[in-house]
């Protein structure tokens, strides 16, 4: 509110800018920090508050930031490839990733987990149907990139 919003479009949104500029590079990492207001600030903490320590306990800090920091760069690079003339803010890919992941945590070796294949039917469905066939101002194709980040993280760190 203070800088009318400069503050968030410089730090906490990522968009197609000038690959010389040292804040393209950084907005690819913060652009999962800004919110657009705190309803959409809320609805994703509330995920990450719920599904992150779980996760945190069984696969670490580094491995949870780690993660976080792929979907952020691969959900950045997506909407600057794919949507030049739209910014991107908010976690929503993250929480994707979180929520795909968790469908992971009872894997067993040359199985594939019942919870995984509901929440990808329910969660990625809504998503490509949404994306098709909804307006506004959500980045549908951010949550389905984060879910695939994290069904396949979820799959590889389970899989040992």
């Amino acid at each position: 509110m203070v800088s009318g919003g400069k503050i968030t479009q410089m730090l906490f949104m990522t968009y197609r800018s000038p690959l010389l500029s040292p804040l393209t590079y950084v907005r690819l990492l913060t652009h999962v920090l800004g919110h657009n207001g705190w309803g959409h600030y809320a609805g994703n903490m509330s995920y990450i508050l719920l599904l992150g320590p779980m996760l945190e306990e069984k696969y670490g800090s580094r491995t949870m930031l780690e993660l976080i920091a792929v979907t952020a760069v691969i959900t950045g690079l997506l909407n600057a490839a794919l949507f030049p003339g739209t910014a991107l803010c908010g976690a929503s890919g993250v929480v994707f990733a979180f929520i795909l992941m968790t469908s992971f945590t009872g894997f067993r070796q040359g199985e594939i987990p019942l919870t995984f294949l509901l929440i990808a039917v329910i969660y990625l469905g809504q998503q490509v149907a949404d994306g098709l066939f909804l307006r506004d101002n959500i980045s549908n194709l951010s949550h389905i990139a984060g879910g695939l980040v994290g069904a396949a993280a979820g799959y590889v760190f389970n899989k040992k």
